[in-house]
């Protein structure tokens, strides 16, 4: 956790000294603009902290305008600080080309019009990025297959994932997921982690969080509803986060799997973030899991993070993950690809297997998408036999 803090504090404390020195040079500013500026900006560095600190001590109502603010401008600064970047490097490049190859600089790449032109399209982005987050749009996944049993043509799986339920993601904000879920009528109902983003440790706390899960678990289902761990409910609390989980109708995969009438079967594992605690890993967990299982079924994983481990692909025929927003806020998406190359869609593998990494049904940190809206899933599990 220490280490955690220190590169936390370290980058988004760097944006901050960026964004100051960007904007102090650019403008004009005062002694008193300059340190109020500066006061504000240490204040939003350490706000996700003191929205914890608050939560934690019962201070809702003060830790959830802290998120709202702290969160919004986390979104925000992430924005102006890439689109302050690129301008740099644009002015970098022809500066050079100006000093080696005597180019003509135009007059709009100064400084102050940089910073200007920057901090418009971070106020449009982040605008934007506020409305996008709160359109849920469903996607749309067909996966045929010849081991259906003859009674079972077609099995509909609606897929949620990355709700982070809390101080930002109330019932107004999941009523709009399950809308869309109820919309599809699933067979099955699944969730692949990260359900719940909020500390779950006092009663008043918990009679609020207890609405929100009898929201999720009036959602009918003929084939149930099935959920693994993700890194948030190791972060919110474990053992109350599962006990949420139960209470939104859920039946909890911890390294285990079901079997099912309609002739699939559904594994899932829990997510490293839990391990840690633990033993080291000798081998992935799902590997022994999937081994055990009769290939003749159609075999789905359920597994936070969409990693995919060689030698145990062959063992599922699609994989259903989350995690990675897809960045959640552009450009964030393309340093996402360094730890997850498929950071969303559906994607065939080399066993002629599949993954589909949904982009989130909610936020983290910032309740803001840009060019990642959130997403609920129907996959469609079609048998290639059937009207034979």
């Amino acid at each position: 956790m220490s280490l955690f803090l220190i590169t936390f504090l370290s980058l988004y404390g760097g944006m901050h000294v960026y964004a100051f020195a960007r904007l102090r040079g650019a403008f004009s500013l005062g002694q008193q603009v300059t340190a109020l500026l500066a006061g504000w900006m240490v204040l939003m560095t350490v706000a996700p902290l003191l929205v914890r600190i608050a939560e934690g001590a019962g201070h809702d109502r003060t830790a959830t305008w802290l998120a709202w603010a702290g969160y919004i401008w986390m979104g925000s600064i992430f924005i102006f600080c890439t689109t302050l970047a690129a301008a740099d490097s644009i002015r970098a490049a022809v500066w050079l080309s100006h000093r080696f190859c005597n180019t003509a600089v135009p007059g709009f790449l100064t400084a102050a019009i940089t910073c200007e032109i920057a901090l418009f399209l971070t106020l449009i982005a982040s605008g934007y990025s506020l409305y996008e987050a709160r359109r849920i749009r469903t996607d749309h996944v067909v996966v045929t297959t010849d081991k259906l049993p003859p009674t079972a043509s077609r099995i509909r799986i609606v897929q949620i994932s990355d709700v982070h339920v809390g101080l930002l993601f109330r019932e107004s904000r999941l009523e709009s997921v399950l809308q869309a879920v109820r919309a599809a009528k699933p067979d099955i109902l699944v969730s692949t982690g990260d359900l719940v983003d909020g500390r779950l440790s006092r009663e008043d706390v918990l009679a609020h969080f207890d609405k929100m899960a009898a929201l999720i678990a009036e959602v009918p289902t003929k084939g149930g509803k099935f959920a693994v761990t993700g890194n948030h409910e190791n972060y919110a609390g474990l053992d109350q986060a599962l006990e949420f989980t139960r209470k939104a109708g859920f039946t909890l995969l911890r390294d285990q799997s079901v079997t099912l009438p309609e002739g699939i079967t559904i594994s899932g594992v829990d997510d490293v973030a839990g391990r840690r605690k633990g033993q080291p890993i000798v081998e992935p967990p799902e590997l022994k899991l999937l081994q055990s299982l009769s290939q003749s079924q159609f075999q789905i994983l359920l597994k936070h993070r969409p990693l995919v481990v060689a030698t145990s692909s062959k063992y599922f025929d699609l994989q259903l993950s989350g995690h990675v927003h897809k960045g959640q806020i552009f450009p964030f998406n393309l340093l996402v690809r360094l730890n997850f190359p498929i950071p969303c869609g559906t994607t065939t593998l080399a066993n002629n297997s599949k993954i589909h990494v949904s982009r989130g049904s909610g936020t983290w940190g910032p309740p803001m998408r840009l060019f990642a809206p959130p997403e609920v899933t129907v996959i469609d599990i079609s048998s290639t036999t059937s009207g034979r």
